[in-house]
């Protein structure tokens, strides 16, 4: 026998798990973009100040929701290392594809 309000319960959670996943997806695809135009204009992968500046904003937003602000930095800080894990891929490619013979 399932408790009733557990499951609805549960369906919320698993609508937002849902939206959190298509949000990342989106996400992804510019942050994508972002390091295809960054490796294609010689950038670095990286940018530490937009990166601080971020996690900031992120802190601020995450205490003035109630959500630990510690967490919300290492979930962001997850994302922009991942992020910048693409960045130096299509930075990698860019290079390859102006080597002559590669």
């Amino acid at each position: 026998m399932t408790d009733a309000t557990l499951t609805r319960f549960r369906q919320s959670i698993d609508n937002i798990d849902a939206a959190l996943v298509f949000m990342l997806a989106e996400r992804f695809k510019v942050t994508q973009a972002v390091g295809r135009y960054k490796a294609e204009a010689g950038l670095p992968p990286a940018d530490p100040g937009r990166e601080e500046a971020q996690i900031a904003r992120l802190r601020a937003l995450a205490q003035d929701a109630d959500l630990d602000p510690e967490f919300s930095e290492k979930f962001l800080r997850f994302i922009i290392d991942e992020v910048i894990r693409h960045h130096r891929q299509a930075q990698e490619a860019e290079s390859a594809a102006g080597t002559p013979g590669a």
